[in-house]
C-alpha cells in the first residue's frame, strides 16, 4: 500500500471542491427555495467537515508513542474516519430524508429553476474533478487486478475509500437533484423535488452504513493483506537458520504500521548468539519485503505434531513424546512394596496356590498382558 500522501492529496482536493460547491448550493437554495438544493447544500457542508476530520486524524496519528500508547496513535485515522461515517449518516442522510418527507407533506412551488439547474451543473463539474483526483490517487494504492469494491473492502488507508464513496455519492446525488428539478419544471409538480431529496437521503444513509462497517473492522483490527502475509512468510522461511514457520499472526495498528508475531523452529544446536543473529536477520528481511512491518515479535519454538495426555506432566523442551512412559510418569516410578516378613510369606503362598488358575476380573474390568487392569 502506498503511504498517506496519496490520501492527503485526495482529501484536500475534495475539501476545496466541497467548500466551493456548498457556497454555490446555498446561494441556489436562497434563490430557488428548492428542497433538493438545500439537501445537497447540507450534504456538501457535511462533506467539507468530514474532510477536515480526516486531515485531523492524519495529523494526530503522527504523534510519537507514549507510555499509555506504546504502539503509537495510528488508529486515530480509523477513529476519525468512523466519525465521518456517523456524520454522513446523521447530518447528511437523515437530514435529507427529513427534508424530503416534509416537502412531501407540505409541497411548495419551485422558484427560479434555471438558476438551480445552472448551479447543479457547476457543482457536477467541480465534484467530477474531485472524484477524478480520488480515482487517480486510489489507483496508485490499489493492488493490480483488485476490483474497486475489493479496494474499498480491503484498503487499510481509510481516507481513500471515504473520499471515493463520498464523491461518488455526491455525484449521484447531484444527478438526482438535477433530475428532480428538471421533472418538477416539466410537470409543474413540486412533489418530484421532494422525491429527489428523499432519494439523496437514502443514498447517503447507504454509503454511511458501508463506511461505518468498514471502519469498524479497521478499528477492531484487521490482518495484513494476503499478499503481504505471503511476502512476510517468504522472508522468514528463506533464512537458512529457520527450519519451519510454525505459525504467524499479523494486525494493522495503523494504516502504515503492521504488527507481526510468529513462532519459528530454528536449526537445532544453535547457540544463543547465533539464534539472536538469526532473528535480527529475519526482522531485516521482513522489513525489506514489507516496509509497514515495523513491530515484530519472533519466538523460537519446537514444532510438535501431538500434545501430551492430560495425565502426563509437562515434558522438558526438546523431549520426544514417544519416550514418555506408556502409563504416564506415575508408571515410571512405582513405590516400593513395604511388607513384613510374615506378610511377604503369606503373599508368596497365595501366589503359589493360585498359579495355573486364571484370575477372575471384576465386572466391567478388562485385563491386558503386561498392564494393570483398567476400568473402561
Amino acid at each position: 500500500m502506498a503511504g498517506s500522501g496519496h490520501g492527503t492529496r485526495a482529501v484536500v482536493a475534495a475539501l476545496l471542491a466541497n467548500l466551493g460547491i456548498a457556497i454555490a448550493k446555498f446561494v441556489g437554495f436562497l434563490l430557488t427555495r428548492s428542497a433538493s438544493m438545500l439537501a445537497e447544500a447540507v450534504h456538501s457542508v457535511a462533506d467539507s467537515g468530514n474532510q477536515a476530520l480526516l486531515l485531523l486524524g492524519q495529523r494526530r496519528s503522527r504523534r510519537a508513542p507514549s507510555a499509555d500508547h506504546p504502539f503509537g496513535y495510528g488508529r486515530e485515522r480509523y477513529f476519525w474516519a468512523f466519525v465521518v461515517a456517523l456524520i454522513l449518516f446523521s447530518l447528511g442522510g437523515m437530514f435529507a430524508i427529513y427534508e424530503g418527507v416534509e416537502k412531501i407533506r407540505h409541497p411548495h412551488e419551485l422558484e427560479s429553476p434555471s438558476i438551480a439547474i445552472g448551479i447543479l451543473l457547476v457543482a457536477i463539474a467541480l465534484e467530477s474533478a474531485s472524484f477524478r483526483t480520488a480515482i487517480v490517487e486510489s489507483r496508485r494504492a490499489k493492488e493490480r487486478g483488485m476490483s474497486w469494491w475489493g479496494f474499498i473492502r480491503r484498503s487499510k488507508q481509510p481516507e481513500l475509500p471515504v473520499v471515493l464513496l463520498e464523491d461518488l455519492g455526491a455525484l449521484v446525488g447531484l444527478f438526482f437533484a438535477l433530475a428532480a428539478v428538471s421533472v418538477t419544471v416539466v410537470t409543474d409538480d413540486p412533489l418530484w423535488d421532494a422525491i429527489g431529496t428523499l432519494s439523496i437521503g437514502v443514498l447517503l444513509v447507504v454509503i454511511a452504513i458501508i463506511l461505518a462497517i468498514e471502519m469498524k473492522g479497521l478499528l477492531i483490527g484487521e490482518a495484513a493483506s494476503l499478499t503481504d502475509q505471503q511476502r512476510i512468510a517468504a522472508a522468514i522461511e528463506i533464512e537458512p537458520s529457520v527450519t519451519r514457520l510454525i505459525h504467524m499472526r499479523t494486525e494493522h495498528i495503523g494504516p502504515d504500521e503492521l504488527l507481526v508475531g510468529a513462532k519459528l523452529e530454528l536449526v537445532h544446536g544453535l547457540s544463543v548468539e547465533d539464534a539472536v543473529e538469526a532473528v535480527n536477520r529475519i526482522e531485516n528481511s521482513v522489513r525489506r519485503a514489507v516496509p509497514t512491518a515495523r513491530i515484530m515479535y519472533l519466538e523460537p519454538d519446537i514444532f510438535r505434531t501431538s500434545l501430551p495426555s492430560d495425565e502426563a506432566t509437562p515434558l522438558a523442551a526438546g523431549a520426544v513424546l514417544a519416550d514418555a512412559p506408556a502409563g504416564g510418569p506415575a508408571a515410571a516410578e512405582e513405590p516400593a512394596d513395604e511388607r513384613t516378613d510374615g506378610e511377604a510369606e503369606d503373599v508368596a503362598a497365595e501366589g503359589a496356590s493360585a498359579e495355573g488358575a486364571p484370575a477372575e476380573a471384576p465386572a466391567g474390568v478388562e485385563t491386558r498382558a503386561g498392564n494393570p487392569a483398567r476400568s473402561e
